[in-house]
C-alpha cells in the first residue's frame, strides 16, 4: 500500500534515491562476486525492495504531478530515467542470486576484476592508525585517497552505504571502490601494507582467459555508459547521448564474442559448469549497457527534462561536474598519470573534450592543456579539489 508518510516528500527525492540505490547495488553485486560473500548478495537483493517500492512511488507521484501535456511529457522523460535505474538493480540483484544459487564464478574471473579501471579491495583497520576512532565526514575518504567506502564490516554486522556520521574503528573490514592508484592511500592510512596479486590458478586455457578479460573490459564499459548517460541528460548533450548508443552497441558485439570464447573453452574443462558464471557475468554488464542506451533515450527522442534533474544529479551521492582546465594551472599540461586525480581528488574522469572533439575513458597517457572540459564524477569535496587544481596557481 502507498504510504505518503513513509516515502520520500516529491519526485525529486525518489529519483535522487534511486540513482544512489541502483548504483550501490551494482558496487556491493561485484563486491560478493570478487570476494564470494554470501552475505553481501543478500544485501543486494534485498535492496531491490527498495528498488521497487520507489519505482512504484515514481509511477504513482508521476502521475499526480501532471497537470498538462507538457507537464506529462517532462514528467516521462522522468520516469523512463527511474526505469532504468531500477533496471540497473535488477541486473544487480540478478548477479547476486548467481553466488546464492552457488553457481561457480571461474577463479581466474575474481582475479581479473581488479585489473578493472576502478577496483575493489577489502582492508582492515589496524589499531592506532589514522583510520582508527575517526569518523568518516573528518577524513573525506573519497577526496583524500580516491577510494570511496561502500560497506563497513564490524565483527558479523555490515554498515551499506556508510555516511559521513559513521565512525570506523580498528578491526572494521571496509570495502572501498575506486582507481587503483588510491589502493596505497587507502591502505597507508588504514595501517596496512599493499595487497600482493594472486597467481591464476589451474591450468591455462587461452579461450578462457581471452574471456574473463573481456568480461573486465564489459564492466568498463558498462560503468562508463551509466556515467555518460547521467552526464548527457545533465549537460543536455546528443553528442555524449551517441556516445551511449555506440557503446551499447559495442557491448552487444563483445557478449556474442564472449559467448563464443566461452564454448571453445568448454572444450577444454572438465567441469563446463563453472563456465556459467561468465555468461551471467556478461549479461549482468550487458543488462546495465541497456539501462543507460534507455536512459539516454530519453534525450535522443527531444523530450523536455526539467531544470529539476540537475538538482537530482547535484544531490545524489556522486555527482558530475564539469570544469574547464585553466592556463597555468596545476594540470595544464600534465598527463592523467601525472596528476593522479583518482588519488588526490576522489574524482573519476569520464571524458574530455577538446575543442569539438571528445575523448571518452581517457587513458593515463592523455595529456590535459589549457581549454580542455574534463567531465569527472566523485563526491562534492573532491569536486572543490578538483576545481582547484584546473585554476591558475597564481589565483
Amino acid at each position: 500500500m502507498f504510504d505518503l508518510d513513509r516515502q520520500p516528500v516529491n519526485f525529486k527525492d525518489v529519483l535522487i534515491e534511486m540513482k544512489d540505490v541502483s548504483e550501490l547495488m551494482v558496487d556491493l553485486a561485484y563486491s560478493a562476486i570478487l570476494f564470494e560473500s554470501k552475505e553481501i548478495a543478500r544485501e543486494v537483493v534485498n535492496l531491490e525492495e527498495t528498488m521497487n517500492r520507489l519505482l512504484y512511488q515514481a509511477r504513482i507521484t508521476s502521475i499526480l504531478g501532471a497537470r498538462r501535456m507538457e507537464e506529462a511529457e517532462s514528467m516521462s522523460g522522468l520516469l523512463q530515467i527511474a526505469e532504468g535505474a531500477e533496471r540497473i538493480s535488477n541486473a544487480a540483484s540478478e548477479i547476486a542470486k548467481v553466488l546464492l544459487k552457488d553457481i561457480r564464478i571461474p577463479v581466474r574471473m575474481r582475479l581479473a576484476l581488479p585489473e578493472a579501471e576502478e577496483v575493489t579491495i577489502r582492508v582492515e583497520i589496524e589499531p592506532g592508525s589514522d583510520l582508527d576512532n575517526v569518523v568518516l565526514g573528518e577524513v573525506r575518504l573519497q577526496s583524500t585517497t580516491g577510494m570511496r567506502l561502500i560497506a563497513i564490516r564490524r565483527g558479523r554486522v555490515w554498515t551499506y552505504d556508510p555516511d559521513k556520521y559513521t565512525r570506523l574503528l580498528k578491526g572494521d573490514v571496509l570495502l572501498a571502490k575506486g582507481p587503483e592508484d588510491g589502493i596505497a592511500p587507502l591502505c597507508r592510512v588504514a595501517g596496512v601494507p599493499l595487497p600482493s596479486m594472486e597467481p591464476a590458478i589451474g591450468e591455462a586455457v587461452d579461450d578462457l582467459d581471452r574471456a574473463v578479460f573481456l568480461i573486465v573490459e564489459m564492466k568498463n564499459i558498462s560503468e562508463l555508459a551509466v556515467g555518460l548517460a547521467y552526464t548527457a541528460l545533465l549537460f543536455d548533450s546528443k553528442d555524449i547521448a551517441e556516445e551511449v548508443v555506440w557503446l551499447n552497441d559495442r557491448m552487444d558485439s563483445m557478449r556474442l564474442r564472449l559467448e563464443l570464447w566461452v564454448l571453445e573453452a568448454a572444450k577444454r574443462v572438465e567441469q563446463v559448469e563453472s563456465l556459467r558464471g561468465l555468461l551471467h557475468m556478461s549479461a549482468f554488464a550487458d543488462a546495465i549497457c541497456s539501462a543507460a542506451f534507455s536512459i539516454v533515450d530519453v534525450i535522443r527522442r527531444d523530450i523536455e527534462i526539467p531544470p529539476i534533474f540537475q538538482k537530482i544529479i547535484r544531490e545524489s551521492d556522486e555527482i558530475i561536474s564539469r570544469i574547464d582546465v585553466k592556463a597555468d594551472s596545476f594540470l595544464a599540461g600534465k598527463t592523467l598519470k601525472e596528476a593522479s586525480l583518482g588519488a588526490v581528488t576522489g574524482m573519476i574522469v569520464l571524458a574530455i573534450k577538446r575543442g569539438e572533439k571528445w575523448i571518452y575513458r581517457p587513458k593515463k597517457h592523455v595529456r590535459l592543456y589549457d581549454g580542455d572540459t574534463i567531465i569527472a564524477k566523485g563526491r562534492r569535496d573532491g569536486e572543490c579539489r578538483l576545481l582547484a587544481l584546473c585554476k591558475p596557481q597564481n589565483e
